[in-house]
């Protein structure tokens, strides 16, 4: 079983050293980005929604530094969205 285990925790720690996890945080930017647009709200006003500085959200939108699950859970609340995730069998 530890050796079952232990293939998916190596495929995932070869894709965070390599820096293959961008695609994702980058998506989750560009999403926040068009809904907060959508909703007419600047970044101050969605930083103080969530808790946290205008320059975090900026950070975040430019995908400089991937965001924690409960900040990411406050920004799906403020901007009246469903966080989900999703894990899909590699083909």
């Amino acid at each position: 079983m530890a050796a079952r285990t232990s293939r998916p925790l190596e495929r995932l720690h070869t894709r965070i050293v390599t820096g293959d996890r961008g695609w994702f945080f980058a998506a989750i930017a560009e999403k926040v980005a068009e809904r907060r647009i959508a909703m007419n709200m600047s970044q101050r006003e969605l930083a103080e929604l969530v808790g946290t500085t205008q320059s975090a959200i900026a950070r975040l939108e430019r995908g400089g530094r991937p965001p924690r699950i409960d900040t990411l859970l406050r920004i799906a609340e403020a901007l009246d969205c469903d966080l989900q995730v999703e894990l899909v069998p590699h083909s």
